[in-house]
């Protein structure tokens, strides 16, 4: 059922034939094709992001903190381009925001609520 390949410089994981996880072993960096096979709790595997236009696409689940728990004290529209923070150093500090935008139907969204959105994010390698 699992089968391991080593090709010069990469390592190569195949379940009932299906690669799901490939390794460069020279710069330590991996990719997970498929999640499901590593985790019986997981809802969805992973797919290639939607890449147009130099754009990666995702759909998300956005949230927005209640103003009285220290969130915004206005809502955001359509079309919102916020810096995207996906890590912080240990001290606190951001380590890399990305460019995008959020776009969904309906109203502007108001803090405490949550939609289904399309982020994009320009598509950059550290991404």
């Amino acid at each position: 059922m699992i089968f391991k390949d080593f090709s010069e410089n990469e390592l190569y994981l195949f379940m009932n034939g299906k690669l799901i996880y490939k390794r460069w072993l020279d710069t330590g960096v991996s990719k997970v094709f498929d999640l499901m096979a590593y985790d019986k709790y997981t809802l969805a595997s992973i797919k290639e992001p939607r890449n147009e236009n130099g754009l990666l696409i995702v759909k998300a689940r956005i949230k927005l903190t209640p103003t009285e728990n220290g969130g915004r004290k206005s809502g955001i529209i359509s079309g919102y381009r916020p810096n995207h923070v996906f890590k912080y150093t240990p001290e606190g500090k951001l380590c890399q925001t990305y460019i995008g935008d959020i776009n969904f139907e309906g109203e502007d969204l108001k803090p405490g609520e949550e939609r289904i959105a399309t982020v994009r994010f320009l598509l950059v390698k550290e991404l």
